[in-house]
């Protein structure tokens, strides 16, 4: 018996944290495991099996994926079988032995019942059965080697490489039996032969409409004369075929009308195709006959705008037309019909498409109006060819009205206990153009852990906020925009506005936004938006706050001053005596400044940087930018785990608000900068490039890669970037090895609360797998820094200067551990610094790489 066996017993593994617990306990004793354990005398365990492919060994996952058995799973990295230990740690026959210790063993039974009671012994009974049940389901049972799946492994082996063009292909396998007991593998041989080539492809269409499409296409064909047989490229023509047809008017085209035939005998590896493509099949009753397909045009379109199954029976109560486009509702027509017709891709005279049917219901769901739009099609009755259809929409509103809310509780490391509470209400189609207007609110009050002279109360600080937003599902703008952006491009445009206001939480801020964006998707994989202004208005209510919010500053501050500073200093607190706060803070860096009190030259530039900040940190921000973003994501579905995605964003603030200073004559400050309403508004030029790429290796094995990089340049009214438009490194979602705003800038061993600056590279790398069921592991590698550029940041360390800046760039590696609750993946990462730029050169290295120094992350599914 293995020394987890007897830790497993103790331990309950559906509870996540005792999972994880479990995988860390397994990574240090794993060894000590038997893989054989439930191997019986005479059977093999499968550890391999090799495919040799005309005597070469193939390693490709796809072939090796192709036998029936595979080994057991293993752990990456450790290459141990882990899921089989755990199986084997399991009794196969707990029932019995439970039976015969504790029920058919009359002492065993009396002594129990003493010590536990009847019902507690039971409860043990169903405990021990249970939990041995659960090693056996999250276990993986021993892969024992088959005569029978090897020998019809070699039959699908075969089958593959015919699919691929070798007809003449054989296979064979050997079980060859390990020097190790109980083991052994299985090798696969497979002579492929000479592939046959495709000679000719000839065609028997049935019906004029399907051969003269089928003849306009051709050269789109995946089947191409010369190429080699491919049993794929077959499938991927009968799908070409029969979209080819559906889009092109043939509405009763089936793919089953589509059949290829092979001619391979005495043809010398060669292979005459034959295309046979039939009628249309009609059923009637007990016969089936067949009649020409022919191409089908929409002679009408109907749309029901309150349909409801309950009143189907109902009589229509009001009709609109509209470009030959009926609407009709049993109640009132609630839409305006140019704006619901916009929507519809299906047009009077059109050819029947299936492309122009999806985009349709596609485009209703987009509108959040409709419930499950229906579209059905009957031929037209007064159309005696019978190629004429009617288009039917049936569309089931949305409630007019939807209203959340929501309450939560909460801790921080500002406040002890917090209670927050918000709502908002939805109002759809509130000005018959199917938009949609929110209103929402949000309200918290909380105790905060270090109350202020002012606070009163348990509950000491607060936060009311409210937001107002109009969707309208089309491009509002005074120019015409139809010709390069289409209503099959789902186009939509957004006007928001909020405000926000803190009490006792940072400095106190109030915060009010307003935007117009515009967004517009030329395909399924390509997404484009444009804010033509977003305004941001931060008001700091509460600056002489400053220095008990950014503790780090202070102290750093405070250890300078008291080096200079007598007890009774008029600059400090006579009951601490620290520096003041504001007066003391502020009179002690007025006094460095002016040299009325002489200190080092380091110490003059670490006061000096410490005002800096603080002067840009407590600043009124009014930002009005203009910002461009292109994201495009080749990723098919939410199960499609190999894909790339690129998005860069342009970001353009400050030239609007500049260049109306220039024409109104706007006074400019001491700085020579010019301010609106007495706040100095910020410009700037902002650019970000996001590179994702994962790569799937099969088994759950992933491969991803992530490079981002940014820069905000200030100019003209600006010195530097603000706060909330700068960059930060470290956290859950960067290099988890520093926590958020703890890495940078540069160099600098930063003592400041929140580190940020205006310039970014990042590149992650990060491999997942699964370890037990749904809980998955990943080890990864994160690299990258901040550094000041082209602002008023003259701090060398933390300044990016060329190419010599990368050696500050940090590294960061670790492991963790992920859990799917399939509508959301929770995350638990391990940081650790494995190159540390704040430290000197030559100790960067591994100084702190040890868990006493690791960074814990906690997330909410996969940071890229």
């Amino acid at each position: 018996m293995c020394i987890f066996e007897v830790i497993l017993r103790k331990a309950h593994l559906q509870q996540l944290s005792a999972k994880i617990g479990l995988i860390i306990l397994l990574l240090v004793t794993i060894a000590s495991c038997n893989a054989v354990k439930r191997v019986e005398d005479g059977q093999l365990l499968l550890t391999k099996n090799t495919i040799r492919v005309n005597g070469e060994v193939n390693d490709a996952y796809n072939i090796n994926n192709i036998p029936y058995q595979q080994p057991n799973s293993r752990l990456p990295l450790l290459n141990s079988p882990l899921r089989l230990y755990i199986y084997n740690w399991a009794r196969p026959n707990i029932d019995s032995i439970m039976q015969a210790r504790f029920i058919e063993n009359e002492s065993a039974r009396k002594f129990w019942t003493g010590v536990l009671s009847r019902k507690q012994l039971d409860k043990y009974i169903e405990f021990r059965e249970n939990f041995n049940q659960t090693l056996k389901n999250t276990g993986e049972p021993p892969a024992i080697i088959s005569e029978n799946l090897s020998k019809r492994s070699a039959a699908r082996l075969k089958e593959y490489y015919n699919s691929k063009g070798w007809f003449n292909a054989e296979t064979d396998y050997t079980i060859i039996k390990d020097s190790l007991d109980k083991r052994g593998n299985v090798i696969y041989d497979v002579k492929t032969g000479n592939p046959y080539i495709i000679d000719s492809v000839s065609t028997f269409i049935a019906s004029s409409a399907v051969d003269s499409i089928y003849n306009n296409y051709k050269r789109d064909s995946f089947i191409k004369k010369g190429s080699q047989y491919e049993l794929l490229d077959i499938n991927s023509e009968t799908t070409r075929l029969t979209e080819l047809m559906r889009n092109n008017g043939l509405f009763y085209f089936d793919r089953e009308y589509i059949n290829f035939i092979g001619d391979s005998v005495n043809t010398g590896n060669k292979v005459n195709l034959e295309l046979y493509i039939k009628n249309r099949e009609i059923r009637a009753r007990d016969s089936v006959y067949e009649v020409p397909l022919n191409v089908h045009k929409i002679s009408r379109v109907n749309v029901t705008t309150d349909y409801g199954y309950s009143i189907r029976n109902n009589t229509l109560k009001d009709s609109a037309s509209l470009n030959n486009y009926h609407l009709y509702a049993y109640d009132k027509i609630r839409y305006k019909p140019k704006y619901l017709t916009d929507a519809l891709f299906i047009k009077p005279g059109d050819t029947y498409s299936d492309d122009s049917r999806n985009k349709s219901l596609i485009r209703l769901s987009q509108l959040s109006t409709f419930r499950y739009p229906d579209l059905r099609f009957t031929e037209d009755p007064e159309d005696h060819k019978g190629t004429d259809l009617i288009a039917n929409f049936y569309l089931i509103p949305l409630p007019k009205f939807n209203l959340r809310v929501d309450f939560d509780v909460s801790t921080s490391n500002i406040q002890k206990f917090g209670i927050a509470g918000g709502g908002s209400l939805q109002i759809r189609n509130v000005l018959g153009g199917m938009e949609t207007l929110q209103i929402s609110g949000r309200g918290s009050i909380g105790a905060s852990k270090s109350p202020t002279e002012n606070s009163t109360g348990f509950f000491d600080i607060t936060e009311i906020g409210t937001d107002l937003s109009l969707t309208i599902p089309r491009i509002f703008f005074p120019l015409k925009t139809k010709g390069f952006i289409t209503p099959e491009m789902s186009p939509s445009t957004s006007f928001t506005t909020g405000i926000g206001v803190q009490q006792n939480i940072g400095l106190d801020k109030q915060n009010i936004t307003g935007g117009v964006n515009y967004k517009w998707s030329p395909s399924n994989n390509l997404n484009y938006r444009f804010d033509l202004f977003d305004i941001q208005y931060v008001r700091n209510l509460n600056v002489d706050n400053y220095f008990k919010v950014y503790e780090n500053s202070y102290n750093e501050l405070d250890e300078i001053a008291q080096i200079y500073l007598d007890e009774n200093s008029s600059f400090n607190d006579p009951e601490t005596n620290q520096l003041a706060i504001p007066d003391g803070a502020l009179g002690f860096i007025s006094a460095v400044q002016t040299n009325a009190i002489a200190v080092t030259e380091s110490e003059f530039a670490d006061v000096f940087n410490i005002e800096e900040r603080r002067q840009r940190l407590t600043e009124d921000n009014l930002i009005l930018a203009s910002s461009f973003t292109y994201y495009k994501n080749t990723r098919d579905n939410l199960f499609d785990d190999e894909f790339t995605s690129f998005r860069t964003k342009l970001e353009i603030a400050g030239n609007t608000l500049s260049a109306l200073g220039n024409i109104i004559g706007l006074d400019k400050n001491d700085d020579d900068a010019y301010r609106v309403l007495g706040v100095r508004f910020s410009q700037y030029v902002k650019t970000e490039i996001d590179f994702i790429k994962h790569w799937d290796f099969g088994n759950d094995n992933i491969l991803a890669f992530r490079a981002f990089g940014g820069i905000a340049i200030p100019y003209g009214n600006s010195k530097s970037i603000p706060f909330i438009r700068s960059f930060f490194g470290g956290g859950s979602n960067d290099n988890r090895a520093w926590q958020a705003y703890r890495l940078g800038p540069g160099s600098t061993d930063s003592p400041n609360d929140f580190n940020e600056a205006n310039m970014k590279l990042s590149f992650n790398v990060e491999q997942r797998f699964t370890l037990l069921g749904d809980l998955k592991g990943a080890i990864f590698t994160d690299v990258g820094n901040i550094w000041n550029v082209l602002d008023n940041v003259t701090e060398p360390q933390a300044t990016f200067t060329g190419l010599s800046s990368l050696k500050d760039i940090a590294v960061g590696t670790g492991f963790g551990f992920r859990y799917d609750f399939n509508f959301f993946v929770l995350r638990f990462d391990i940081g650790l610094k494995t190159y540390d730029p704040a430290l000197p050169e030559g100790e960067r290295w591994f100084k702190n790489t040890n868990l006493s120094n690791a960074v814990y992350n906690v997330g909410i599914n996969y940071p890229f």
